[in-house]
């Protein structure tokens, strides 16, 4: 099915702060082209981790097959259950080095982080300086991708309980990972200097 099922949507995509046992990626996507002021639809659909493959990588096999015209502009938006790992966020990067007309632009609704702590943020700030553009789903994204990607049997999207809060939450930290780290070294030392 080209739709997600609504419960397999609300357990993957719900923005809780420690999402245990949510071991799964999920990627929806749509791929437009640029035609000056306006813009076509191409696809657009959802992925999941495979054995062995993570759903980025996979994303990227499925995008390089397109063949895409280097003399178009491409826009392709992500809505991911989890942030990339730190060897997705190179693959991205690079990728995006190789094909300039191509943007992207990642919604997600977890940061993903593995046992060392410092990969994944670093990953996300070389993906960042390539040129995707990163932000936190809020509930706009929740209820775009409802309408969009789920099967929803025309029942209208209701957020969950703390969605907001862990928006802002996540969004915080995401901001914080992608400040330049002189800009967090100036933060930490007026916080030295204030006694915090």
């Amino acid at each position: 099915s080209l739709l997600m099922k609504r419960k397999l949507f609300l357990y993957n995509f719900k923005n809780l702060r420690f999402a245990k046992g949510r071991r799964e990626t999920y990627l929806c996507y749509v791929v437009k082209r640029r035609d000056s002021a306006t813009s076509c639809s191409l696809d657009f659909g959802y992925l999941r981790n495979q054995m062995g493959c993570h759903v980025e990588v996979l994303f990227l096999r499925y995008i390089a097959a397109w063949d895409l015209d280097p003399g178009r502009c491409y826009r392709i938006t992500w809505f991911t259950s989890w942030s990339p790992c730190y060897d997705c966020a190179q693959h991205v990067a690079n990728f995006l080095r190789s094909y300039p007309n191509l943007t992207l632009r990642i919604f997600t609704a977890r940061l993903y982080f593995c046992e060392d702590r410092k990969a994944e943020p670093e990953g996300l700030r070389r993906l960042h300086k390539a040129g995707a553009q990163i932000a936190i789903m809020t509930f706009k994204d929740f209820f775009y991708c409802w309408n969009t990607f789920v099967e929803n049997r025309e029942q209208t999207f209701r957020g969950w309980e703390g969605l907001h809060e862990n928006s802002v939450h996540l969004s915080r930290k995401l901001r914080r990972i992608l400040l330049p780290l002189y800009e967090v070294d100036d933060l930490r030392d007026a916080f030295k200097t204030l006694g915090l």
